[in-house]
């Protein structure tokens, strides 16, 4: 460019490249700027080669260009001035070059280090960068909260300063990535700036630059509170929430690390479980809140006893256990009476004085139990006669003391604590469906696994349960536990899967059944038609007593089925007068339904009628395919069996309901 006076620039020489990109006309040659280029790109044109003049320096700028394609090209030019011998601008040349790769790469990089940052600046978890030392050289603003620095207190310091140096787990982590270039993790306990310890999770990355490892990023998660938490539910998952003591778990834990102790170093250990003589009495007398404070004075009074050879448990209620680790028969022997002389002295609470005895049964290991059931049952079995003979003593175990299954007194006691030690169980039992070989329901069958005695057959209990009374807080758990099963179940495989229970005669005849029944459907919000309600003939002898309670229970629409039907009372009349469901066919008619024509045609009438009645008949004890083919011809709905099954537990119900 020419420049002449007024700072009026002249076109004077243009190369092809820079024809063709400035898309000049053919006769640009000796014409001013303006009359060349109009508008804004005259404007800027004019304004830096006025720079020029001005400043007689090199000049350059950049500016941007629509191309054909309707992109944007970024273009530098540079402008050299050539002075004259007056040193004065002469001519301007300028040299213009596309770096619209360049300015994307700076974008693109520029982008890249934004997103990088906020990653880090935005993170919740603390991120620290650190050299291959340890050295800390950045810190992101949740790091700083976590360490409780401040961003003007950010030296360079060690990453070291903030972990405790005993834990090596921490140092071992750091040097495994660096020699593996490979991330690591560890939870470990960190130093704040204040001096406070935490729990966090930490990861280590390695910075790979040009695949060498030029730094780590350690990432730390605050994990206080969920170490608190974890805490929180171990001790309560080991402590019994009243006393504080050691509870079951602890105690099954325990006795199998003694084991474990004993067989190694051959020492025997002892196993004592104490009950409270009279408890009952207090908590009938003075109530409950009473009888929980002398609970946490008799729990102060045996940790007096405590040390690392004794340790002190709470089963629930008024029962304790103690192990004694390292000893034989005779320290033992002393130990306990120090515990019964101990309760010589009275319990004081709320200006009242209270006497309390224990009785103590103990078993030794290994001379009593070679395991954690057999020492525990013999404990408790020790205890028992204790009871026996007078209370507010010791006994040892003695190979020669009988089951106490033979004591109706025990079995009483053992199956008052039955539910709350978990031990009763609900067994299923499937009903197929004849027609199309389906099923859709369970009988639920009780059972008592008690780990001191063993499998208790119904026949033993179910009569003592009746006798005493129990059979009420029985039937209640039976009746919920089969609800939560129902939901459970229509959770886990979007299934409608109906349970039938049995109803006893006492129960049945309790004035708050029918709020039990509603209590835990509304409870686990299932469809009450998924609940069966079994009754035996029996209960139909009173037809004025039985007729409402069946009304109320089809109000709730519950299923009612009659088990054992042509056993009991079997009369046309009360089949007539009582909303029924479902008729079941008693075992005893199906065993011998293929060989014995009069149990076959009582069958068949049986299926007839419920079927003539709108009533489901199901037959009981189907035990091969001949019984299944006679019920089938003769047009019986469902059949329960162990043709088909086995009462299944919990666990393999679920199976058996898979396999359909």
């Amino acid at each position: 460019m020419k420049v002449e006076k007024g700072k009026t620039f002249r076109y004077i020489f243009v190369n092809e490249a820079a024809f063709l990109f400035a898309k000049l006309p053919i006769d640009f040659i000796g014409k001013k700027l303006q009359e060349v280029s109009t508008g804004e790109t005259a404007a800027i044109l004019q304004r830096e080669y006025s720079i020029v003049c001005e400043t007689k320096q090199n000049h350059s700028y950049i500016d941007q260009i629509k191309a054909e394609n309707g992109g944007i090209i970024h273009a530098e030019s540079v402008l050299t001035p050539i002075l004259d011998e007056q040193d004065e601008v002469k001519y301007i040349v300028s040299i213009t070059r596309d770096i619209t790769e360049s300015i994307m790469e700076k974008r693109q990089l520029h982008e890249s280090k934004q997103r990088y940052r906020s990653l880090i600046e935005n993170n919740l978890d603390a991120v620290f960068t650190v050299d291959l030392d340890g050295v800390i050289h950045d810190i992101n603003p949740a790091g700083l909260k976590l360490i409780g620095r401040s961003e003007e207190e950010q030296p360079i310091f060690s990453l070291y300063e903030l972990i405790n140096e005993e834990n090596t787990l921490f140092y071992d982590s750091f040097r495994k990535c660096k020699l593996t270039e490979s991330s690591q993790s560890i939870d470990c306990k960190l130093i704040s700036h204040n001096g406070n310890k935490m729990s966090v999770h930490t990861k280590f990355v390695p910075i790979k630059v040009n695949h060498a490892t030029r730094g780590i990023y350690v990432i730390l998660r605050d994990i206080s509170e969920r170490t608190k938490t974890a805490e929180k539910i171990r001790y309560m998952s080991f402590h019994d929430q009243l006393t504080g003591l050691y509870n079951r778990r602890a105690l099954m834990e325990d006795i199998n690390l003694e084991i474990k102790r004993a067989e190694t170093e051959q020492v025997a250990f002892a196993l004592m479980t104490i009950d409270l003589d009279r408890f009952k009495y207090i908590n009938d007398t003075f109530g409950h809140i009473v009888g929980d404070q002398i609970l946490l004075k008799v729990a102060e009074r045996l940790l007096e006893f405590k040390n690392y050879r004794c340790h002190v448990y709470r089963q629930g209620g008024d029962e304790f256990n103690i192990l004694l680790s390292n000893t034989n028969r005779q320290e033992t022997a002393s130990f306990a009476q120090r515990i019964i002389s101990s309760f010589a002295n009275s319990f004081y609470l709320n200006s009242h004085e209270y006497y309390i005895s224990p009785s103590i049964g103990i078993s030794m290991y290994p001379h009593d139990g070679e395991n954690i059931e057999t020492v525990i049952k013999n404990a408790d079995e020790a205890l028992f006669r204790v009871k026996e003979r007078g209370k507010a003593h010791y006994q040892f175990y003695r190979s020669d003391m009988t089951s106490s299954l033979s004591n109706v007194i025990s079995l009483e006691t053992k199956l008052r604590k039955a539910i709350q030690k978990k031990e009763l169980k609900l067994y299923y039992q499937p009903q197929i469906d004849l027609n199309g070989y389906t099923f859709n329901s369970f009988e639920a069958l009780l059972r008592w696994e008690s780990l001191s005695l063993g499998v208790v057959a119904p026949n033993d209990f179910i009569p003592l349960a009746e006798d005493t009374g129990l059979i009420i807080s029985i039937g209640n758990w039976v009746i919920e536990t089969a609800c939560e099963q129902i939901k459970v179940w229509k959770a886990l495989y979007n299934k409608d899967v109906r349970i039938a229970v049995n109803i006893s005669p006492k129960q049945f005849q309790q004035p708050n059944f029918i709020e039990v029944i509603r209590t835990s459907i509304q409870k686990f919000k299932i469809k009450p038609s998924m609940l069966e309600i079994e009754i035996t003939e029996g209960l139909m002898g009173n037809i004025k007593e039985a007729i409402p309670i069946l009304r109320k229970l089809k109000e709730l629409d519950v299923i009612i089925s009659v088990d054992d039907f042509g056993t009991g009372y079997s009369s046309l009349s009360y089949i007539k007068q009582f909303p029924i469901d479902v008729l079941k066919i008693d075992q005893s008619f199906v065993k011998d339904v293929v060989t014995n024509a009069k149990d076959a045609a009582i069958t068949t009438t049986i299926i007839h009628l419920g079927q003539n009645l709108g009533m489901e008949v199901i037959a009981e004890g189907v035990e091969n395919k001949e019984q299944e083919d006679f019920l089938k011809k003769a047009n019986c709905q469902k059949a329960q069996g162990y043709y088909y099954s086995k009462p299944l537990t919990c666990e393999a119900a679920e199976q058996f309901l898979r396999g359909f």
